[in-house]
């Protein structure tokens, strides 16, 4: 056997069938889309079109409801952070969301961390955290830390203070 005798076995590659190319080809005048409607035409796009009548997923009713306004907060058991404490990755006392997801215990929520009161918790912690279960607060006072919940101010009410302060600006300006 030589370089130039090597071949694919009989029928391993199969050619591309051209459509629409004359009767004497077999698939001439329809192409395979059988005849006439939408169908039979070039960029179809009825998938869910029930003739008219209304859809099947329309029909259905639906559940559930998505609040647009919902906050995300990451959170964080005790029990996980006192793990990390235990194990050396959270050094820091006063902790922080910036700690926490470089200890490997937050990812995401993008409203900051809520710090919710399962398992058991011993370390002298201070937390300045978007938000703190009640029995959270009990344990890491119990254990002699703190939690500080810094006051956020709402978009609204931020844009009416720059508001005013252009305003003030501009009358101090005549």
């Amino acid at each position: 056997m030589k370089l130039n005798d090597l071949r694919d076995n009989q029928g391993a590659r199969q050619g591309r069938v051209r459509v629409g190319r004359g009767i004497g080809s077999g698939l001439g005048k329809t192409a395979g889309r059988g005849q006439k409607g939408q169908k039979s035409r070039e960029g179809v796009s009825i998938k869910g079109f029930e003739g008219g009548q209304m859809p099947l997923h329309m029909r259905i009713p639906k559940r559930g409801f998505n609040n647009i306004f919902a906050k995300d907060y990451a959170e964080v058991n005790l029990g996980a952070i006192q793990k990390a404490v235990d194990s050396g990755k959270l050094t820091a006392t006063d902790i922080t969301q910036a700690e926490l997801n470089a200890a490997g215990l937050t990812r995401g929520g993008k409203d900051g961390v809520r710090v919710l009161g399962k398992g058991e918790f011993s370390a002298k912690l201070n937390f300045t955290v978007a938000g703190v279960s009640k029995s959270a607060r009990e344990a890491i006072e119990k254990a002699g830390g703190s939690v500080t919940i810094p006051e956020i101010v709402p978009a609204a009410e931020k844009a009416a203070a720059k508001k005013g302060k252009t305003l003030a600006a501009k009358k101090a300006g005549k």
